[in-house]
């Protein structure tokens, strides 16, 4: 019955004949599918675009920096300042749900850069002094050179590790920064690495302008004592990163006697939680994409039915026909419902095939930049399963309808039809 060449003949007879009306019909079907795909690769771009600003990080990690206290406890005033100290570290380790526990220094407050000097050239950039285990907890990966070693720390070596924008600033391109001197706050360090950045925007240009020094040489050059401007941590694995973090502050709050319901003392960053945020932001966005592409699909498929039921009005004297001289029910419904499937599965498809070629294209084509939050646009293959079979459902339930009421026809009062 779907393969009879009778019944495709009738079927592209009557688009022949009402060619506009079957055009219009189809574009609503193909509308709600193109968009639906565009809708969803754009989805994709913007997660891609966005998540990676985590891909510098382990999903488990978090950091932890002093504040000011805002509760009085133990005699001591609220509005204290404080600083967290070597000794911090030693009982940080003593915390079994901590894999990595890495002290960080920085020169100057958050975001101030130092003047960093080569010979005539002058640059200001971020310092830290850090640990090699920084490199568990943040995805560092270098160009040339090595990184931050053991007998670094413990021989206090004056070697740095620099990123991409320093050596822009004070090099020539023909110039090999590997086994150079530059001078920091006086102090002349070799530069045995340099780094590349990970991530997009912000993150990428804060990583390209920093430079790495061992933690010990740090407070040692410049002479910051025993003093820790922050740690970065990292939570064992199955274990939430949310209990480490509450059990690393618990210690830190006991340590420099700050009240235990104090919540401004301890500053603190979870990036599982945050990436949790904006994972669970981008599931909703996908399900209201799915549903507004989803509603456009349907009042696409509901114009097909309509336009079937006019069909089947028009040619309700040919159907009285066919019953009178002896065709079955089945053979007048699939008449009507392969017809239903037809315009929608092309209309389908053609606006499947153009939404998946765009994003082919604009994915292509998209120029690579750091300073993007749109990245790697595309449609997964899941996806592309899914909205076929949509497509097929809702063919068949847009025949469903119009093939009942063919049906339901009498013969008699069919041939009487004018």
């Amino acid at each position: 019955m779907i393969f009879e060449k009778d019944n495709w003949q009738e079927i592209f007879a009557t688009i022949r004949k009402n060619k506009l009306r079957t055009a219009l019909t189809m574009f609503g079907v193909f509308w709600g599918i193109f968009m639906l795909v565009i809708m969803l690769g754009a989805g994709s771009g913007l997660r891609h675009g966005v998540m990676q600003e985590f891909a510098g990080e382990g999903n488990n990690s978090f950091f932890i920096w002093a504040q000011t206290t805002s509760k009085p406890y133990k005699g001591m005033k609220s509005g204290r300042n404080y600083q967290f100290k070597n000794g911090d570290a030693i009982a940080l380790k003593k915390i079994d749900e901590l894999e990595v526990i890495s002290p960080e220094n920085q020169l100057g407050d958050y975001g101030n850069s130092n003047n960093v000097i080569r010979g005539l050239k002058v640059g200001n950039f971020e310092v830290l002094g850090e640990y090699p285990s920084i490199t568990k907890i943040e995805n560092i990966k270098l160009q040339s050179g090595r990184f931050i070693n053991q007998n670094d720390i413990d021989e206090k070596r004056k070697v740095c590790v620099i990123g991409p924008r320093v050596v822009e600033t004070l090099y020539s391109k023909t110039e090999q920064p590997i086994g150079s001197f530059i001078k920091i706050n006086g102090v002349n360090f070799k530069v045995i690495g340099v780094n590349t950045p990970q991530g997009n925007g912000q993150r990428y240009m804060e990583g390209a302008r920093k430079i790495r020094v061992p933690f010990t040489t740090f407070q040692n050059a410049f002479h910051m004592g025993d003093h820790i401007t922050w740690f970065s941590l990292l939570a064992k694995k199955g274990i939430p990163a949310s209990i480490a973090e509450e059990k690393a502050i618990t210690v830190l709050k006991e340590r420099h006697k700050i009240a235990p319901i104090d919540q401004q003392a301890v500053g603190h960053w979870n990036t599982e939680v945050q990436y949790n945020k904006m994972n669970g932001l981008f599931n909703g966005i996908d399900w209201l994409i799915w549903f507004v592409g989803s509603g456009t699909l349907i009042a696409g498929v509901i114009g097909v039915s309509n336009i079937m039921l006019i069909v089947v009005k028009e040619r309700t004297k040919e159907i009285g026909v066919k019953r009178a001289i002896g065709a079955t029910p089945i053979s007048v419904i699939s008449q009507i419902m392969v017809e239903s499937l037809f315009l929608t599965s092309l209309a389908g498809l053609t606006g499947l095939g153009l939404g998946l070629l765009i994003i082919q294209l604009l994915n292509k084509n998209l120029p690579p930049s750091r300073d993007s939050m749109f990245a790697n646009p595309t449609v997964d293959l899941t996806v592309i399963i899914g909205s076929l079979l949509i497509l097929v459902i809702s063919g068949t339930f847009a025949g469903l309808i119009p093939a009942r009421k063919a049906v339901a026809i009498n013969p008699v009062e069919a041939l009487r039809y004018e």
